[in-house]
């Protein structure tokens, strides 16, 4: 009997490349880590495209999809279509992390007696135990000191020079 094990891919390798796989249907595309599927426009008549990034469940962009020349069908998907919706659901990501990390991270820079020093605030939303760590370095970038505190917590050049006044102790 033939061993074929050394050149057949281990089930986990075959799992990563079918989620990998080069896909170009008129209706599903699937490449560069994305997949394009256009779907039936719940809304109305027509069409609509969604994206979705791989190992994501939900799509990252959603619109509409145009009709084909008969009116009735959407028009297929290409690589120029792809490219355009990669292009964008990848904008549309990027955007999303740029406001999450502005609402999750806070930045003051206060001048002290030994210097210039930055003071940040990193919110951690752990649904069981929401809390920030507020962090302080030097002007060089040496960290001066790390406490847990608050979610609630609010930086601001007063809170943050109260902080480094009162030695880095932990604020109430």
């Amino acid at each position: 009997m033939t061993d074929f094990s050394s050149i057949l891919p281990d089930a986990d390798e075959s799992a990563d490349s079918t989620d990998s796989m080069v896909i170009q249907e008129p209706r599903l595309w699937r490449d560069d880590g994305w997949t394009a599927r256009v779907i039936k426009n719940e809304d109305d008549e027509g069409w609509a495209v969604e994206m979705i990034k791989d190992g994501e469940v939900e799509p990252a962009l959603v619109g509409p999809w145009t009709m084909g020349r008969d009116k009735k069908n959407p028009k297929p998907l290409d690589t120029s279509a792809f490219n355009t919706l990669v292009k964008t659901a990848s904008e549309v990501l990027r955007r999303h992390e740029q406001q999450l990390r502005a609402i999750l991270h806070k930045e003051v820079a206060i001048d002290a007696a030994t210097g210039r020093i930055n003071v940040t605030l990193d919110i951690v939303p752990d649904e069981d135990d929401p809390h920030a760590l507020l962090a302080a370095e030097d002007a060089f970038g040496e960290s001066l000191a790390k406490v847990r505190v608050s979610a609630a917590f609010k930086l601001n050049a007063s809170s943050a020079a109260a902080w480094v006044e009162n030695g880095f102790a932990k604020p109430r």
